[in-house]
């Protein structure tokens, strides 16, 4: 598979002691950026994605190349998902997506300052429509469930939430 490899690990239960087959399924690391435009306005993108097959509200970001900086990937994604770059850019840590089973972290980024450069250079695979919405109307869609995919959920969290550890909306 182009995107993860899976492994069988032999695992022992802590609680048990009782050695158990457990799938590992191996992935680069991601990113997601949580952008503002100078104009403080939210950066997102309407995708179809294949799991699902439908479009998402969701905030840019994509895989890490092997080998790259992450800040530098979140820059890049940004970049070739919406045509836009940002003047400052924070860390607003990282995640596991699923620890049960998988082995990456996703980084979050909070991009601020953004401005359209250019138009997206999407891969072959991509339809992505660029959204700019207010801070308000950002709330509004998580509060409604319009953006339901859980790793931008957790960057926006970040980003909103000064107490999350974020840098405040």
């Amino acid at each position: 598979l182009r995107i993860f490899r899976s492994r069988f690990d032999s695992l022992e239960n802590p609680r048990t002691g009782q050695i158990r087959p457990a799938l590992v399924i191996e992935s680069g690391d991601w990113c997601n950026v949580v952008a503002k435009t100078v104009d403080e306005e939210f950066l997102l993108v309407r995708q179809f994605r294949f799991g699902s097959g439908d479009f998402t509200l969701e905030i840019p970001g994509g895989a890490v190349d092997p080998g790259e900086d992450v800040t530098l990937a979140a820059m890049r994604e940004l970049r070739e998902e919406t045509g836009y770059a940002a003047e400052s850019w924070t860390s607003l840590g990282s995640v596991a997506p699923n620890p049960a089973f998988l082995n990456n972290r996703c980084h979050h980024f909070l991009a601020e300052g953004a401005r359209s450069v250019g138009e997206p250079e999407l891969d072959q695979g991509e339809d992505i429509e660029v959204v700019l919405v207010s801070e308000a109307e950002l709330r509004a869609c998580i509060a409604k469930g319009s953006i339901d995919h859980a790793l931008a959920l957790t960057g926006l969290w970040r980003a909103l939430e000064p107490a999350s550890g974020g840098t405040g909306g």
